[in-house]
């Protein structure tokens, strides 16, 4: 909205903007309520056994209300200017569709990577999430606006009545989070089966060596007593 009245930031702009913000609530909340905006995120956390389904309705309702809100601040200080930031395909449909399920598949894949496996860097969560918030806005956003939030879309779009594909932007999000947080719970868990075969074998191992050495000391004593 700013770079459509004062053209100061560009598209890179508007892009770091997106990631810088996210990164800033991140650290401010991350310990305090999970910092869940989005709800494609809450829900895709909540199938992968990350968070409490009976929480989910809570922080959706939540999020959109603080959407809504965000959008009629906009509202009171821009007027309706480029339609408070709505998210309308400037493509076609379904290739906004597809894109947004990839931008959403690729941040949930770095959200729960950093959030949920005690083997990343918990500490740049923040960082690492704005940065791909930043570079999904950056790639995508001149098609379909890299909404990859349903909240994000629906509060401009009540506010403004621009209900135009908005569909997209409330499926997509959701398909494309819940499929990364799937592939990667699957990625996660493959290293730890090995290990589980791993250790099986050992301990089979482990029996055969003890069951030779009980053999060989039975029969090194039975040649003593003759």
């Amino acid at each position: 909205m700013v770079d459509t009245q004062t053209h100061a930031l560009t598209h890179v702009g508007v892009a770091l903007t997106f990631g810088l913000i996210i990164m800033v609530m991140i650290a401010a909340t991350g310990h305090l309520s999970g910092a869940h905006f989005n709800p494609a995120v809450t829900i895709a956390f909540a199938l992968t056994r990350h968070f409490p389904w009976r929480q989910v309705p809570f922080y959706i309702l939540a999020q959109v209300l603080g959407a809504v809100l965000g959008a009629v601040m906009l509202r009171g200080f821009f007027g309706s200017i480029a339609a408070l930031g709505a998210t309308i395909p400037s493509g076609s449909v379904w290739q906004s569709f597809g894109l947004e399920v990839l931008l959403s598949a690729v941040l949930m894949m770095v959200i729960i990577s950093v959030a949920t496996d005690t083997r990343a860097v918990g500490q740049l969560a923040a960082l690492t999430i704005g940065a791909a918030v930043a570079l999904d806005a950056m790639w995508g956003g001149p098609i379909s606006g890299a909404s990859m939030n349903p909240a994000r879309s629906l509060g401009p779009a009540l506010i403004m009545g621009v209900w135009q594909d908005q569909w997209v932007y409330i499926v997509a999000p959701i398909i494309g989070t819940c499929l990364s947080a799937t592939l990667y719970q699957w990625l996660r868990a493959t290293p730890n089966i090995k290990a589980i075969e791993s250790q099986k074998n050992q301990a089979v191992l482990s029996t055969r060596e003890e069951k030779v050495h009980r053999d060989s000391n039975s029969l090194l004593s039975h040649k003593s007593c003759e």
